[in-house]
């Protein structure tokens, strides 16, 4: 094989990877939260942590991870259960950080209009 057959591929697969990274998810929303709120001692490590994982999940979808699927079922399931689990933990986080933002908003209301009076 020519080394430009196999080097195209290569860069599709980073290119599409790459746009897969890049476009704004939950995961890419989180990192700007922390960046905004002003957590810069823990937005390194949190982007470290991002980037590792995304790099794996693309190693991992391109080595073949239906191959190890095929071979142990167990994972799908234990995969499908991690990742419920994570998301049902994520998304009970946003709800309860969406009821504080609320509080916050009515009292603060409510101060305003009781010195108005």
């Amino acid at each position: 094989m020519l080394p430009s057959s196999t080097l195209l591929p290569a860069v599709l697969g980073l290119l599409t990877g790459l746009s897969l990274i890049v476009a704004i998810g939950a995961q890419n929303a989180f990192v700007l939260r922390l960046g905004i709120d002003g957590r810069g001692r823990m937005i390194g490590v949190v982007v470290s942590i991002c980037a590792v994982s995304d790099a794996v999940l693309i190693i991992a979808g391109a080595l073949g991870i239906g191959a190890l699927i095929e071979a142990v079922p167990v994972a799908l399931v234990v995969i499908r259960v991690v990742g419920s689990g994570f998301l049902i933990v994520y998304g009970l986080l946003a709800a309860r950080r969406c009821r504080g933002a609320a509080r916050t908003r009515s009292a603060h209301r409510w101060r305003r209009s009781a010195r108005a009076r």
